[in-house]
């Protein structure tokens, strides 16, 4: 009898152990959520919670609101600059992504054609590429409500960055979620120095108030999702903003960001909701820069000595222009897979 029971306990502790070892795990992976904090931010559950529910400020645009979901496609803008040859590389690449309706460059290269000849002679292709020549070397270019845009979002890509077309998927399903912010792959922050002089940096930057990091108040759209409307906003910007960015050659991703805050900004307040960062990041899992592989040679602006300081300068030019500090803080990362590291976001500007 006594050996029975001994054998009974047996058992029952051998349940009991793994049902304790797996409430434990799933205490620790709670435990490594962030938090949201009080600043404007999200918190990262956020994501499931808003799925369905983006009503606040219905999206008006091209397609119809009776549209299905997986009918429901997206533009890329590239804007380039002496990288003829990655451009062809990036164009191939791009061609294998599901949802895409056009490509769209725009050719900043005064005075040369572009390689459309070249494009159709190896086609057919199956997402049709238009070539938009301008007549000036300006970083604002991209930001124009071109006419072939003939979606509600658009994915603006810098001519030397190859996104995975798994990373470019997943970002078009989270941006359907968050149809009124910018989403995108790479996060950036202003920070209030004792001065109360803005600063800009990286999303891991500490806060030398707060001691934090890990928090953003910008996504930049060099790589990033953005409804299209964002583009005419951007045309309506006060023309010391226009002034500023061709000054600098700099910024208007900044300046973009500023539009969208003061957006939601405007909108939350007659619609009585929270204000919303300017947008959400989503960390990549293969993202790219292929700068080194142009036989050109040419360097983006980024390496620039005075490229942050001018970013700083800005920061501060467009706060003097709009009389206010529109962008909030966000420590949301919408991530496919766990909690990966940042390295992908601190070789850039």
């Amino acid at each position: 009898m006594r050996v029975r029971c001994c054998w009974k306990g047996l058992r029952r502790a051998h349940l009991v152990w793994p049902i304790l070892l797996l409430l434990l795990v799933g205490a620790a992976l709670t435990a490594l959520l962030p938090s949201a904090e009080d600043q404007g931010g999200v918190g990262v559950l956020a994501v499931l919670r808003r799925a369905k529910s983006q009503n606040e400020m219905p999206a008006q645009g091209h397609q119809g609101d009776g549209a299905e979901e997986e009918e429901q496609k997206f533009t890329i803008i590239i804007q380039t600059y002496n990288r003829t040859d990655i451009l062809l590389k990036l164009l191939n690449h791009y061609q294998a992504v599901p949802h895409l309706q056009r490509i769209i460059i725009v050719w900043n290269n005064i005075g040369e054609p572009p390689p459309l000849n070249l494009w159709n002679t190896l086609g057919p292709h199956p997402v049709p590429v238009v070539f938009r020549e301008q007549t000036n070397n300006q970083m604002r270019n991209r930001l124009q409500p071109f006419p072939e845009i003939d979606t509600d979002v658009v994915l603006m890509l810098d001519d030397d960055t190859l996104v995975s077309v798994p990373d470019i998927s997943f970002a078009f399903s989270v941006w359907k979620q968050f149809p009124d912010q910018i989403v995108g792959f790479v996060p950036r922050k202003h920070v209030t120095t004792p001065r109360g002089v803005y600063s800009y940096g990286s999303f891991e930057l500490q806060d030398p108030e707060t001691g934090a990091g890990d928090k953003y108040s910008m996504v930049l759209i060099g790589a990033a999702f953005f409804h299209h409307r964002y583009l005419q906003l951007f045309q309506d910007q006060p023309q010391a903003v226009h002034a500023l960015v061709d000054a600098t050659q700099n910024c208007d991703d900044i300046a973009m960001n500023f539009a969208v805050a003061l957006y939601l900004r405007k909108h939350s307040r007659s619609s009585g909701s929270p204000t919303r960062p300017s947008g959400v990041f989503v960390k990549p899992v293969d993202l790219r820069n292929l700068e080194k592989d142009a036989s050109s040679g040419y360097q983006g602006m980024w390496h620039r000595p005075e490229h942050l300081l001018q970013r700083s300068y800005c920061l501060n030019r467009l706060t003097q222009i709009y009389g206010l500090m529109p962008l909030y803080f966000s420590n949301l990362m919408v991530s496919q897979f766990g909690f990966p590291s940042y390295a992908n976001h601190k070789s850039r500007g």
